[in-house]
């Protein structure tokens, strides 16, 4: 549910609780972490005050590995789905489907803030004028398709391997290049005031804090996002996710099944072939990628080399 008040902490107090119960006990501590159950997908539902990387690096010290990952960065003021590897499922993370998130955002008129959320100073302040739900819904339905949007200063971007929001925190504002971006819906949920509530589905890349900043000049006012929820990344859904303090070990998911490609089933010979990275002739094959598994174990992807006129080892996967 969407909170149409902002973030009112800087931490979750669900998130601080899991995290007090985890240095009490003796939690991932003892052979039991070496366990296979405690690798592969994690579904989270995130709650606003707490960064992805810090659910990442409590979940290393949890499972005492380094091989944490997350696939889409949530802000810290957002919640919602954030798809989480652990293990040697990171090696999958590139190939999941993410290509399309959906969001259910409230845009805040009247104020704008130097980050485009309710974190940042409010560096511009105009009294928001009524607006008819046509004219709202006619404004958004206007940003679907192809655009170009600038990143926010505050993203992780890097420009001369430094992320800009390292440099933004200096005060440093630098040139950025517009990135092409793609509305695929975006519709009016509820008007309430000087709230506006909406969903979208994006491509990857997008920022949905430019997106608000955007939608509140084209209505010719200053805004920002409010509250910000992440409800699916590609098939994943939230509806799927438990709050990180409700994960037990029944929830890794295999990631094998859910690589967005085709998929074929090997074993004997061609199984320690695809172990040992040799490349594989493939008849009646036509797809550009493929990704060899053992059951629902993931072995490798490989990709079609016109070149050698087989398929060649991308990535092993085990």
């Amino acid at each position: 549910m969407l909170d149409p008040g902002g973030i009112k902490k800087k931490d979750s107090s669900a998130f601080r609780r899991w995290e007090r119960a985890f240095r009490i006990s003796n939690i991932g501590k003892g052979s039991i972490i070496q366990n296979v159950l405690h690798q592969g997908i994690l579904l989270l539902d995130k709650e606003a005050g707490v960064t992805s990387r810090r659910i990442d690096n409590l979940l290393q010290k949890r499972f005492q590995t380094k091989k944490v990952g997350h696939l889409g960065t949530l802000d810290p003021f957002a919640t919602g789905l954030l798809v989480v590897a652990v293990g040697k499922a990171t090696k999958c993370l590139p190939y999941l489907e993410a290509d399309f998130k959906t969001y259910q955002a409230i845009l805040k008129l009247g104020e704008k803030t130097s980050t485009g959320d309710p974190e940042g100073e409010v560096i511009l302040k105009k009294a928001p004028r009524p607006h008819p739900e046509e004219e709202v819904r006619a404004c958004l339905e206007s940003f679907l398709g192809f655009s170009e949007q600038l990143p926010p200063m505050t993203s992780a971007i890097k420009i001369d391997g430094v992320p800009l929001y390292k440099k933004a925190r200096k005060g440093i504002e630098v040139e950025r290049k517009r990135r092409r971006i793609e509305v695929r819906s975006i519709r009016l949920l509820s008007l309430q005031g000087d709230l506006i509530f909406f969903q979208a589905s994006v491509s990857a890349g997008t920022y949905m804090r430019s997106l608000g900043e955007d939608i509140a000049e084209k209505l010719g006012e200053a805004g920002h996002l409010s509250s910000l929820r992440r409800t699916e990344v590609g098939s994943f859904s939230l509806s799927q996710a438990k709050r990180i303090d409700e994960i037990v070990e029944g929830d890794f998911l295999s990631p094998g099944p859910l690589l967005n490609m085709r998929k074929i089933q090997v074993e004997g010979k061609r199984k320690e072939d695809v172990k040992n990275g040799k490349p594989l002739i493939l008849e009646g094959e036509s797809a550009p990628q493929i990704a060899l598994l053992d059951g629902e174990e993931p072995l490798a992807v490989y990709s079609y080399s016109e070149q050698k006129q087989a398929y060649v080892c991308l990535r092993g996967l085990f």
